[in-house]
This record gives C-alpha cells, structure tokens and sequence, in this order.
C-alpha cells in the first residue's frame, strides 16, 4: 500500500498557506460512519489549525460515498464554497460492487470539480478491509482527512494566486 510508510496526517506547516478567509465545504458520508466520523475530525481540526473560522466550514451529509459528488455540486451552487472536500469510505466486500462505486466516486468528484472550476477534494478511503481504513482515519498511518483538508487550502490558495 502506498501509505505503509507514510503518515497522512504529517505535512510542512510551512508549505501551508494560511486558510483564513476561505469558506470550504465538506460533505460525509454516512456510510461507514464510524471511518467517516474519523476523517471528518481530522479535516476539520486541520482547517481549524490552519485559520479557518468554524462558521466558515460548511457541513453536510449523504448516505453513502457514491452520493458524494452530487453532494458536492448542491454545496457549490447553494452555498458558494471556496471548495469542497468529499469523505468517504468503501470498503472492498465479495462482490464487483466496490469496483463500480470507487470509479463511479472518483469520477464523479473529477467531474464535478472541473464542471465548476473549483476545487473538489477526494477524501475517500478504498481499502480492502476495514482494519485499513481505521489505520487511515485517526490510525497507525494518520488521518486521510487531514491530507484532504491540506489539499483543499493549497488548491483554494493556487486558484486565488493565479
């Protein structure tokens, strides 16, 4: 796996530029809620840190990750985000099942993203079993939602420098 020696919840804080001002989304799924509910305190500690101001993270839930980019498109045209991070967590089981929904999330966060010219963060983990993913959200290797949050400021500050 590509985190076994990394840990998603280091970063250069001075690589980070001060998130102060911006307004960004998150929409979680609320499947695998118990990885879920990890991610989502590691993105929002992480922007908390990094200046932004709890009024200005907007929070929103859909039932299951392959929801997400539809989610992340009713964020953007009601409430205007600098960006959007998705969290999710699909969890490989017996069937093709999960092949379909990680293209479908991935796809679908790319699309939206592009549609709208903002940045939409994939936060979704894709594990084969859920020692894996409770090892990437708040676990041995970090927290993928911290990762997540780190890239939504580094984006939001890319597109207002240009």
């Amino acid at each position: 796996m590509a985190t076994v020696n990394q840990n998603l919840s280091e970063y250069d804080a001075s690589k980070v530029p001060s998130a102060s001002g911006m307004k960004i989304a998150i929409v979680v799924a609320e499947w695998n809620e118990e990885i879920t509910n990890g991610l989502l305190q590691g993105a929002k500690s992480t922007l908390l840190k990094n200046g932004i101001k709890q009024e200005d993270i907007l929070l929103h839930y859909v039932p299951g990750s392959y929801e997400l980019p539809l989610g992340a498109q009713f964020l953007i045209e009601a409430k205007k985000p600098d960006a959007v991070i998705c969290l999710g967590c699909v969890i490989q089981g017996e069937t093709r099942h999960f092949d379909f929904v990680c293209e479908a999330v991935s796809m679908g966060v790319k699309d939206v993203s592009l549609k709208y010219n903002l940045p939409v963060i994939f936060g979704v983990l894709t594990d084969n079993h859920i020692d894996q993913s409770r090892a990437r959200s708040g676990g041995i290797h970090g927290n993928k939602g911290d990762e997540a949050a780190i890239t939504a400021i580094k984006m939001v500050a890319l597109k207002q420098s240009l």
